[in-house]
C-alpha cells in the first residue's frame, strides 16, 4: 500500500485545476511523463490514445478557439494542455504491441468494436495521464467543454486520429480552486454481487 504522502498526491488532496502559475513545463518532463502512463494497460495493449502536448503560444491559441467559452481563457492560459486522441487505425499497430495473437484481425472491419475500444482505452489511458502527472508533482484540469469536430481539424486533419478529451497540465494556482465537491458514497456507487 501506498503511504498517505503518495495517497494524497494522486487522489485525497489532487484537485482539478482552472488557473496557473507563470512556471514552464518542460519537454523532458513531457516525455517523462509519457514514459509512465504508456505501462499502464489497455486491451490487447492496443494503447490507441494519441497525445498533442499543445504549448506553443499559437498552438494554445488556435486550441482555445476550439473551446467552451468557460474553457477558453484556462486553456490560453495552462502552460501545457494535452489533447487525448483515439486512433481509429490503433488495431494496425497490434501486430508490434500484441505479437503472442493476432489481434489485429479482432478488429479489421468491426467499425463498432474500433470505436468503442479506441474510446475507452483512450480514456482509460487519459487518467493514466492525469495520474502520472500528479505523481510527478503537476497539476491537472481535465476538460470536455470543446467542438471535438474544430479539435480534429486544427490538430488531426488527414490523420485516423479523433480527440477524446483535453488536460491541462502545469503548476496550479490554488487560489484558484473551487472548493471541493461531494462524492458518492460507497453504498450509493457500488455494490457487491
Amino acid at each position: 500500500m501506498l503511504n498517505d504522502t503518495a495517497l494524497d498526491t494522486l487522489f485525497y488532496q489532487a484537485r482539478t485545476h482552472n488557473g496557473w502559475q507563470d512556471r514552464d513545463v518542460t519537454d523532458a518532463q513531457l516525455a517523462q511523463l509519457y514514459d509512465l502512463l504508456k505501462w499502464a494497460p489497455t486491451s490487447a495493449n492496443g494503447s490507441p490514445a494519441r497525445f498533442v502536448f499543445v504549448k506553443s503560444k499559437e498552438a494554445r491559441e488556435k486550441l482555445a478557439a476550439c473551446m467552451s467559452p468557460g474553457n477558453q481563457a484556462k486553456t490560453a492560459q495552462a502552460p501545457v494542455t494535452v489533447i487525448i486522441g483515439m486512433d481509429l487505425a490503433f488495431y494496425d499497430k497490434l501486430p508490434q504491441l500484441s505479437p503472442a495473437v493476432d489481434a489485429r484481425a479482432w478488429f479489421v472491419g468491426n467499425d463498432e468494436l474500433i470505436r468503442a475500444t479506441a474510446f475507452r482505452n483512450s480514456s482509460l489511458q487519459g487518467a493514466y495521464l492525469i495520474m502520472a502527472a500528479r505523481a510527478m508533482g503537476l497539476d491537472c484540469g481535465p476538460m470536455s467543454g470543446f467542438d471535438n469536430a474544430k479539435v480534429d481539424e486544427a490538430f488531426f486533419a488527414g490523420t485516423t486520429v479523433q480527440s477524446n478529451f483535453v488536460c491541462s497540465i502545469g503548476y496550479g494556482d490554488v487560489a484558484k480552486v473551487r472548493p471541493r465537491a461531494p462524492r458518492l458514497a460507497f453504498d450509493e456507487a457500488c455494490r457487491i454481487a
